[in-house]
């Protein structure tokens, strides 16, 4: 079993900024990869950004260039720095391990408004 313990998040206002953060903890050697999902009222969960255990990056590409990624493997958490919010990027937070056993281990999400 992997938990996934997520912080951050809040209210801001378009064109601010936010992190999250989420904390792994259990069977954290089945975990390959790190990353951040979201989903907004009435649309499907999507991806933000990943990152592998050797540090690769992938995005989403309506984050590119606002959102970065990244991990403190000695403290097995990953974090979401997130500047330039725009009201699209309203939408509730999951924090994702993909693991070796074939099945992603999820947070309990975590609520980002952005104002206009």
């Amino acid at each position: 079993q992997v938990q996934l313990v997520e912080s951050g998040g809040g209210l801001v206002q378009a064109g601010g900024s936010l992190s999250l953060s989420c904390s792994a903890s259990g069977s954290i050697f089945t975990i390959n990869a790190m990353g951040w999902y979201r989903q907004a009222p009435g649309k499907q969960r999507e991806l933000v950004a990943v990152i592998t255990s050797g540090g690769s990056t992938n995005y989403a590409d309506s984050v590119k260039g606002r959102f970065t990624i990244s991990r403190d493997n000695a403290k097995n958490t990953v974090y979401l720095q997130m500047n330039s919010l725009k009201p699209e990027d309203t939408a509730v937070y999951y924090c994702n391990a993909p693991t070796v056993l074939g099945y992603p281990y999820w947070g309990q999400g975590t609520q980002v408004t952005v104002s206009s």
